[in-house]
């Protein structure tokens, strides 16, 4: 049995040879280690019974990486320099084996890192595109979905914000739980409130039973709202609640519950302008704007129209369709107000058109947009423009108009209310 105090007198033995191998930068021999007058001063030397030392240093590139020490003990015989020889020629084979380890976590760590850069521009199935807009939305939704961070998506309608929505979902943390969303627009307040909170039974006419709301029934997940800039004062400060911590309560009830979500919100209007208005509160809007993702209106990718068009047309018809040259240089000059979601009706029209494998230039109808392709006015003009030709359209309809444009009957009032048409 050795005690503490020996094994300490051991360590400190062999740390001072270390550090001599170190300091010397050349190996040592010690023939006879009882002989010498500094070394066997240690008890363990005697205790151990170490008759000859040898020690050399594992050098790369000039420098020491590690010490080789070796001792002889009881009636072995002593280290020669043939010994040493051995050991230097040792000390070479582990110090090429560490120069490999070396290099191969270096490889490791470059590659972890070059796959994380990959990962940042790595196509996602539903964001369809080459163009360097889209090249840089696909490395923001990687790069935020990693995170728990709330996302605002803002854009044009039709642009895509439910999709950006999802993809941010499926590469996160959370892709293995719930995900769900709810359109915010030309929704009663009512209505949106139970739906997003849920209520108790009793709680109003026809609440028969509890039910859980859609934050409840999403916990874990990820909670997309769309057109959030439609919801009222009173639902804003609710759903800053659950931003800040993290709890809900059912309509006609007391009893707080704690929910874990993720929330990412998405509108097509301008949320700086509606907090000014007084219309947004700017608490929640801070809240909910942590990472704003912009898309880009399609005609500002119109290089990704080709494209498009061939992933639409066979995800619709469902088989190789052939689209004339033609028909692509019409799709690819037109101002598309509606953006993808007007493509896709566009495309939807033409396939029924088309009685063969093939779609022309003449399958091709689009709405006339001669007095939007000579506009030059602001995109708020545009917006009044687009509003006033639809509800001409709708003859003055504003639930169908709005319908039409995707958009929210608040939003229509709103807009004509600045433009002082109302």
């Amino acid at each position: 049995h050795i005690n503490k105090e020996k094994i300490n007198d051991l360590s400190e033995f062999s740390s001072g040879l270390i550090q001599k191998v170190i300091n010397e930068k050349k190996p040592l021999l010690y023939h006879d280690v009882q002989g010498d007058p500094k070394l066997s001063q240690f008890e363990s030397v005697q205790l151990q019974n170490i008759k000859s030392v040898i020690g050399v240093p594992i050098v790369k590139d000039e420098e020491i990486w590690g010490v080789i020490i070796a001792d002889s003990r009881l009636n072995r015989q002593e280290f020669t320099e043939e010994n040493l020889t051995f050991l230097n020629y040792f000390s070479s084979l582990v110090s090429l084996a560490l120069d490999r380890i070396n290099t191969l976590e270096k490889l490791k760590d470059e590659n972890i890192l070059l796959a994380n850069k990959l990962q940042e521009y790595e196509q996602i199935p539903e964001m369809v595109g080459n163009s360097r807009a889209m090249k840089e939305l696909t490395k923001l939704i990687h790069k935020v979905a990693r995170t728990e961070a709330t996302v605002l998506i803002l854009g044009e309608s039709g642009t895509g914000k439910d999709l950006v929505a999802q993809a941010i979902h499926k590469l996160s943390g959370r892709n293995k739980e719930p995900y769900l969303a709810q359109f915010c627009g030309s929704i009663p307040d009512s209505l949106l409130e139970s739906e997003l909170f849920g209520y108790k039974k009793g709680a109003f006419t026809g609440a028969n039973s509890d039910k859980k709301g859609l934050l409840e029934v999403a916990n874990n997940g990820t909670f997309f709202l769309d057109e959030i800039a439609d919801i009222s004062t009173a639902l804003q400060a609710k759903l800053l609640r659950v931003l800040e911590n993290k709890e809900i309560i059912r309509l006609g009830d007391t009893q707080v519950k704690k929910v874990d979500v993720r929330i990412i919100t998405a509108t097509n209007k301008d949320m700086n302008q509606l907090v000014k208005d007084g219309v947004f509160r700017e608490d929640l809007f801070y809240r909910l704007n942590v990472f704003p993702v912009k898309l880009p209106p399609l005609r500002e990718r119109r290089e990704d129209i080709p494209l498009l068009v061939n992933h639409f047309v066979k995800k619709i018809a469902g088989r190789e369709i052939k689209v004339h040259s033609s028909a692509i240089k019409k799709l690819s000059s037109y101002y598309w107000p509606g953006n993808i979601r007007q493509l896709i009706n566009v495309i939807q029209r033409s396939l029924i058109l088309t009685d063969t494998d093939q779609i022309t230039e003449e399958h091709i109808i689009l709405e006339d947009v001669s007095d939007v392709n000579n506009f030059n006015g602001t995109l708020k003009d545009f917006e009044l423009l687009l509003i006033k030709k639809r509800l001409k359209e709708c003859d003055g309809n504003r639930t169908q108009a709005a319908k039409s444009l995707d958009v929210s009957v608040r939003w229509i009032q709103m807009k004509l209310k600045e433009s002082g048409e109302e």
